[in-house]
Order: structure tokens, then C-alpha cells, then sequence
């Protein structure tokens, strides 16, 4: 039947709803409201009753009506109940909220040694953690009838016993208690002893036969009497023994113990065969009567398994494992027997002292197995109870835990501690937690047990990824296929699944073109999309971020620069002289007067390669020569140079092939072809136009562009040249030096054209001529320097274009295009015809003939 609420108590009170809150005074609230908890939570539960028998899930009550909870909330607060001990004996209805038993209940089984029977369970709430405790009254029913240990009870008295003498019967024993145990004895009338009823120290009555007048064994030697015990139920239960009462021929004296009552103090778990205590009676009989012997005469059963009596000596010892916690105090009665059958009795009380033989017990109720790595401080991550059977100071616990764990305990009621967080965690650092609590008694010595709890922390998104490197170097050579891998990034997440799965991706940035490489978004390969060219693009870099799976994501960036490396794909191109000729075009000629000494510079050869390194390296080598000996190439220069002095044999005409090769592998390679006119003065240099094929067209735009730039460019420096060289001579002679004038510097080389104007020639042609020549009037003396060697007069006649002996092999005038100029010499007309469209440097040292430079 159920029994009454008391409003029951609940643990946290919503305290744990709003545990995280900050600040000093939230916290004191919060204590505050905890402490009022849990004093009413100790004060306060729930109590049934229920009668023993009951058949299995009979009701004992309805927890959600007494508590005022909807049934709902029962399941989804994943209630339970847990009993005390080691069974499990209640079983909540988390539909209905009712609470029933598993089992039929035996009271005289759960509490054989406690007048009353209270089961104490408690009930557990989750989301958040309360609880409620409660107890159960076990009623007792009337289900045993009173039983005497020995069914025939023989006693033998003698006849000369006087009147009023007592002889203690064993007392019957019966399992209920209160009401339904044993509430009185009857004899059976007859009319020689009557029955007497005595009390122990214990409350438990027994039974005594008192005689009532003298006994004559020759008038009635035995009589036969019937003993009743009964208890006190509806219906009363009864129980009997036979009671044989022999009269035995005179035994004047009975044994007499030196004491009436023996008290003895024993430690639990006594060894086996250690003394208790030693009775002893005497008889003052002789002979036969006067030898005693000792046995129990009243000693509950689970006492006559601790001691053992030795019927000779009267020395009680143990038996048995004594505890005490399953009794405190052991009584019994010790009859001594001389050899006449007369008997005498006393008492012995054996206290059990408590000795701290029991460990402390640690029970778990409730544990959360993995907590995030973000929780705040004072997050409950477990429940549990500590028990120890013994009394006192030896069964006063204390509980704790590793001190370098971020972890406390905190003691809640009866025994009860939440292990909370005191500390933030770090799954990267510890994912996972074995934390062992330990609980020592107070005794002596101080016993403990160990529990050992395993919290794991689950993982919270708070670590981006971490590139290898901040910069990823990659080389790639130009021309490579489409979809080429090149290398890779990489970059690790400290996180646990898929808040570590790295995504890889670029960086778009706005304005600019798509990127030519692409990343692979799990392995993190990179791959150039398509072929690349190094002389449009040497290097590039990309932003490539690294982004996890959490949520929200977290990235990081690192820079990729990839590295075009040059492939021999570019043939050295030709600038100078200009492509080779085709069959109906003339080479570009140059003329060599045929007085030239060996090293006489003929022509340079300009060629470049738009690859880079080891592949632009060029080097120059005669190919084919009208005469191989006459000319030699510069290997690295491209100087077309003489071999030897020009003969008079040599040919008028010669033509020079000029291969240009690079280093690359395999190498490439480009040609030149120069026309050479061996010529005996400038003024000689003749050019038929039957002989020679029209000049082909400038096909390159790009060599058209510089031929125009470069007449623009001397044009405009001719005619600043002319110009200033007209007034300065007009100022020179108007103040009569006799002197020949000096000349402006040469103007600065314009940066227009990309041939080095040192090494460009012309030969200009008068208008509306077939044949022009290039010619200044012969001068009044020789203009030729002192140390050079003498020339025939036609030679000397013409410009005077041979070496001083004063410049290198580089410093030619004819190389340079500087002819010099006597003092009284004067261009003629075509001469001046062509100095309108060329530019010309003027000067010279002051102590040597000036002369002019054709650009």
C-alpha cells in the first residue's frame, strides 16, 4: 500500500541549469540555493509501506503523483530508481510512475535481526541530475508459528528437591516480530509444576517449570507434560514440545557456577579457537554426583555456530567468523550437569566489538562518459556514493582524487560526491582522462578502496590548420603538359575528426586573371592547368587557403610561388645584318678597303635568344666563306674580323655564312649571310644595279620599326650636328684664329635602335643615279697620322680611313665609321646630299686632323 510524501527533496534545485553563469555574485546565489537543497534533500523523502509476501510487482506507490510530476517527464528525465544494497528490489514504471517490487519480500530474510524492516532506494533524475530518496517499511505478516529447537525435552529431577525449585526450558523461537512473534507459553495442567515466564536483558521472554509441591519417585516416577507456545497474530500460531520430567533417587547438592552472569567484550574476526570466556561449577556431591559437565542449554542458532563448549572444562571459544555488523551481542545459557542429573545454570553475554574490517564501498549512480573539451568549470561529470559497513570512526570515509587532474570533488549529502571540472581542457593536449578516486576510512589501520573512472573529452573546433610551410617554392619547365603535378601543400589539424579534414582550395582574388595552376581540395596536389611559356611568365605566386570541416570552419593561407624554369624553345634571332636573303634579294654588303691588315674589323653580327640562362649563351662561327682564310668570327663577340691582310688576288666579292648557335640541349641555331666588297677607296665602291636584284621588302614589322626609328632619331642628331657646327665655325672665324676650329662633343648615343650605331654602314646614293659614289675633295696635304704606312697616292687620295696607330683592334676608324677630315677638305655635293639624312659627329683631339662619323 503506499505511503505518504513528505515533499520530497531535489538535489540541485535548477541549480545546475545556470552553473556556468560568471560572476562572484551569481555564484553566491547559487551556493546559497544549493546549500537550502540538499539540507532539504537530507530531511525530506518519500515513505511506502508495503506487507512481506506480496506477490512480485505489487504496487507500493505512485512516485510522479507524490512528487507532482507528469509521467512524461519521468522518461524523458530518464528517471530511475536504485536500491540500496545488493539486490535491486523496486522497479519504476517511467510510463505510469508507479513503483513496485521485482520479488516477493521476506521480511524475516532482509531483516532477520531488526524489530522493524525499512528498505531505503533512491530515485535519479537526469537533464538536469537530481535526486529523491525514499524508504519502504516491510510490514510483517503473521507467516511463522513459534518453534522450540527441541521437539522432546527431557529433565530429570530428583526427588528430593525441595518445593519452589525452576528449571529453564530453551524458549521457543519464532521469526516474526512485534505482534505476530511469540507473546506467551502454556503448560499443561497437572499437579506437580507449573510454568513461570522470565525476561532476558534482550526483551525475549522464556519459559521456566516451577515445582510446585515434592516429588516421590516411588509414587510417580516420570511425568510427561506438554509445552505450548503461542504468538500473538490473527489467526495465533502455536507451537509445542514434549516435556519428559524423570525423578531421579537422591542427589543432595546441584552444581553451582561461581557466577550467576558472565560478560565478555570480543573484537570481530576473532582468530578460531580463541578463548572467550572459562565457566566453571562446582558440586559438592562426591563421586559419580559430584562430576559436572557443562553444555548450552538456551543459544540461538546462529550463535551456536560462532562458539563451541568444551564439556569438560567449561572453556568457551570461537568457531565462527564473528562480525558486527550481523550482531552486536551474543547470549546464551550454560547448564552444568553433575553425574546425579542435576543441573545448574548461568548466563553468558558476549559483546562484538566493531573493528574496521570493512573497506569502503564506492558506488557509481550516475557518470557522463564523454564531455566537450569546451565545458565551463564545474561541470558535474559524475555521481557516486561511498559506503562502509563499520561504525564509528571506522566507518567514516573520506574521499580523493589525483591532485594534478583538472578535476575536484565536492561532497554533496550522506556520503554522496559530485566529481566536477575545475579547470579547462584540452582534448589536444589530453583527450581522454583515467581518473581513480580513492576512499579511506578512519579506522586503524585505515582501510581504502579505488574506483577508476574514464572520461573522455569530445572535440570542439578550436585549432585552424597549420601549413608545413608559409611559402611553397615549386619549379615547372615551360612547355610541360597540361594537368602536370608540380608538388603539393600540406597542412594538419590539431582537431579530431572531421574538425580535422582539410579542404584545400586558391585564393580568388578579385581583377585578376584565373590562376594557372589548380589545387587539389583532399590531397592537396597541385597541377599546372596548361603549358606555360617562361619568356611571357618567370614566376607567379598564389594564395592557397586550407579550410577544416568544423562549423564554423576555420583556414589558413599560405603563399605559392611557382618558378618557370627556361626550356631551349627560342632560336637565336639574327638582328644584325638583317635575315638572311632570299634568292631574288642581295646580302647586305660591307666594304673592306683592300689595304686592311690583318684584325681589320669587317662587320659584328648582333643576335639575341628570348630563352635565359645557359640557353641564351651564343656563340658565333664561320659556316661558309667565299675565301675561309681571308675573314674569322669572334666566338663570343660576333666580330667578323680579318685573318690576314687582304690580297690582291682575293676576290672583289665575298660572301660570309655565319651560324649562331646557343647551349641549350638540344641546341638551336641561326644563320647570317654578310656581302663583302673589296674595295680600293670608298670612292671606288661601285654598285650596279644589272648585278644586283632589287632589294627585298622589310617582311618583319619589327625590323621596320626600328629602321625608322633609327633614320628619325639620325636625322634629328645630323642636323643638331650641322647646325651646331655651322655657328661655332662662324664664331671661330670671326675671331681670326688661324687655327682650324673646334667641334661640339659628339651628341649623346640615343638609346632609339637596337644596334649599336658604331657598327652600322650605309653607302649613299645620289638621286636619279645609277651610280654614286661617296666623295670629299682630296686634301691640300696628307692627312694620314705620323707612324702610319705609306699608301699608294690613289689610297691617299681617297678618305683617309685607315687605322692610327694609336686605337685598338676595336677602335678602327672604318669600324667605328669615322673618317677623318683634313683641314681644307669639303664635301662634295652627293656628299652633302647624303649628310642631310645622316647623322655625323664631328670633333676630334685638338692636336690631330678632326673627322666625322657616319651613323
Amino acid at each position: 500500500m503506499p505511503g505518504s510524501r513528505e515533499d520530497a527533496g531535489w538535489l540541485f534545485c535548477g541549480g545546475m541549469a545556470c552553473g556556468s553563469r560568471s560572476g562572484r555574485s551569481k555564484r553566491q546565489v547559487l551556493l546559497f540555493i544549493l546549500g537550502v537543497c540538499v539540507c532539504q534533500s537530507a530531511a525530506e523523502s518519500l515513505r511506502y509501506s508495503l506487507a512481506e509476501e506480496m506477490e512480485r510487482d505489487s504496487f507500493v506507490g505512485n512516485i510522479a503523483k507524490d512528487l507532482g510530476v507528469a509521467p512524461s517527464q519521468l522518461a524523458a528525465r530518464k528517471a530511475r530508481v536504485v536500491s540500496e544494497g545488493n539486490e535491486q528490489l523496486f522497479r519504476l514504471n517511467q510510463n505510469t510512475g508507479v513503483l513496485t517490487v521485482t520479488e516477493s519480500l521476506d521480511r524475516e530474510q532482509l531483516c532477520p535481526q531488526s524489530d522493524t524492516c525499512i528498505l531505503f532506494f533512491t530515485m535519479f533524475f537526469e537533464n538536469p541530475l537530481q535526486l529523491v530518496r525514499g524508504e519502504v517499511e516491510v510490514r510483517d505478516v503473521n507467516d511463522n508459528s513459534p518453534v522450540f529447537p527441541e521437539k522432546n525435552i527431557i529433565i530429570e529431577v530428583p526427588e528430593t528437591i525441595s518445593p519452589e525449585s525452576r528449571f529453564p526450558l530453551e524458549n521457543a523461537r519464532d521469526k516474526d516480530v512485534g505482534s505476530n512473534g511469540l507473546q506467551n507459553y502454556s503448560l499443561e495442567s497437572n499437579s506437580y509444576f507449573t510454568l513461570s515466564l522470565g525476561t532476558r536483558k534482550d526483551g525475549i521472554k522464556y519459559p521456566e517449570l516451577v515445582l510446585e509441591r515434592q516429588l516421590d519417585r516411588e509414587e510417580k516416577p516420570e511425568l510427561n507434560l506438554v509445552l505450548t507456545a503461542t504468538d500473538g497474530g490473527s489467526p495465533p500460531r502455536s507451537g509445542t514440545a514434549q516435556i519428559r520430567v524423570t525423578v531421579l533417587d537422591a542427589n543432595d547438592n546441584v552444581p553451582v557456577f561461581s557466577r550467576e552472569n558472565y560478560d565478555v567484550s570480543l573484537y570481530e574476526n576473532s582468530p578460531w579457537e580463541q578463548l572467550v570466556v572459562r565457566v566453571a561449577a562446582s558440586d559438592s556431591d562426591e563421586g559419580t554426583n559430584g562430576k559436572v559437565r557443562y553444555s548450552f542449554s538456551q543459544i540461538p542458532d546462529r550463535s551456536r555456530d560462532l562458539f563451541e563448549l568444551n564439556p569438560d572444562t567449561g572453556e568457551i571459544r570461537v568457531a565462527g567468523e564473528l562480525d558486527f555488523e550481523e550482531a552486536k551481542m551474543h547470549e546464551m545459557v550454560v547448564r552444568a550437569t553433575d553425574g546425579g542429573s542435576l543441573s545448574g545454570h548461568c548466563k553468558v553475554q558476549v559483546e562484538v566489538l566493531d573493528a574496521n574490517d570493512n573497506a569502503p564501498e564506492i558506488m557509481l549512480t550516475s557518470l557522463t562518459a564523454s564531455i566537450p573539451e569546451d565545458a565551463p568549470p564545474r561541470t558535474v561529470v559524475a555521481l557516486f556514493r561511498v559506503r562502509d559497513r563499520d561504525s564509528g570512526d571506522n566507518g567514516r570515509t573520506e574521499c580523493a582524487i589525483d591532485a594534478d587532474l583538472p578535476f575536484s570533488l565536492s561532497p554533496t549529502f550522506e556520503n554522496y560526491y559530485e566529481l566536477r571540472t575545475n579547470a579547462a581542457l584540452d582534448r589536444e593536449r589530453t583527450a581522454a582522462y583515467n581518473i581513480s578516486i580513492t576512499a579511506t576510512d578512519w579506522g586503524l589501520p585505515r582501510l581504502s578502496s579505488s574506483e577508476t573512472l574514464f572520461v573522455r573529452l569530445s572535440d570542439v573546433n578550436d585549432n585552424p590548420p597549420k601549413f608545413t610551410q608559409d611559402v611553397y617554392t615549386m619549379l615547372v619547365t615551360e612547355n610541360n603538359s597540361p594537368m602536370l603535378r608540380i608538388g603539393s601543400v600540406k597542412a594538419t589539424d590539431e582537431d579530431a575528426g572531421r574538425n580535422a579534414r582539410v579542404s584545400y582550395a586558391l585564393v580568388r582574388q578579385e581583377g585578376k586573371e584565373q590562376p594557372e595552376v589548380s589545387v587539389n581540395s583532399e590531397s592537396g596536389d597541385v597541377y599546372v592547368l596548361r603549358p606555360l611559356d617562361y619568356e611571357a611568365v618567370r614566376a607567379f605566386e598564389v594564395a592557397v587557403r586550407a579550410a577544416d570541416g568544423g562549423s564554423p570552419p576555420l583556414s589558413a593561407q599560405a603563399v605559392l610561388r611557382v618558378v618557370v624554369r627556361d626550356d631551349n624553345d627560342n632560336a637565336p634571332v639574327v638582328l644584325h645584318p638583317a635575315a638572311e636573303p632570299s634568292a631574288q634579294a642581295a646580302a647586305p654588303l660591307e666594304l673592306v678597303p683592300r689595304w686592311a691588315q690583318a684584325g681589320y674589323l669587317v662587320a659584328k653580327v648582333v643576335a639575341v635568344d628570348a630563352d635565359a640562362g645557359q640557353n641564351a649563351w651564343l656563340s658565333y662561327e664561320l659556316a661558309k666563306a667565299t675565301e675561309p682564310a681571308l675573314f674569322r668570327v669572334g666566338l663570343h663577340s660576333g666580330e667578323v674580323r680579318t685573318a690576314r691582310a687582304v690580297a690582291e688576288r682575293d676576290a672583289p666579292r665575298q660572301r660570309l655564312v655565319v651560324l649562331v648557335r646557343d647551349r641549350g640541349q638540344p641546341p638551336r641555331s641561326a644563320s647570317a649571310t654578310l656581302g663583302i666588297a673589296l674595295v680600293d677607296g670608298f670612292s671606288d665602291a661601285q654598285l650596279r644595279a644589272g648585278d644586283e636584284a632589287p632589294a627585298a621588302q622589310l617582311d618583319d614589322p619589327l625590323t621596320l620599326y626600328l629602321v625608322a626609328s633609327l633614320a628619325c632619331v639620325s636625322a634629328l642628331f645630323l642636323a643638331t650636328a650641322v647646325a651646331a657646327g655651322a655657328v661655332r665655325l662662324r664664331r671661330a672665324r670671326r675671331s681670326a684664329a688661324d687655327s682650324l676650329p673646334t667641334f661640339p662633343q659628339p651628341a649623346a648615343d640615343s638609346d632609339a635602335g637596337s644596334l649599336p650605331r658604331s657598327y652600322i654602314y650605309d653607302v649613299c646614293l645620289a638621286a636619279g643615279t645609277v651610280n654614286s659614289e661617296f666623295r670629299f675633295l682630296r686634301p691640300l696635304f696628307p692627312c694620314l697620322p705620323a707612324g702610319l704606312p705609306a699608301a699608294p697616292p690613289e689610297q691617299r687620295s681617297s678618305l683617309c680611313s685607315q687605322e692610327p696607330a694609336n686605337l685598338g683592334e676595336d677602335g678602327d676608324w672604318a669600324a667605328q665609321g669615322r673618317v677623318p677630315l683634313s683641314e681644307n677638305m669639303a664635301p662634295t655635293p652627293a656628299a652633302a646630299a647624303c649628310l642631310a639624312n645622316r647623322a655625323v659627329d664631328v670633333g676630334g683631339p685638338s692636336d690631330q686632323s678632326p673627322w666625322f662619323t657616319l651613323q
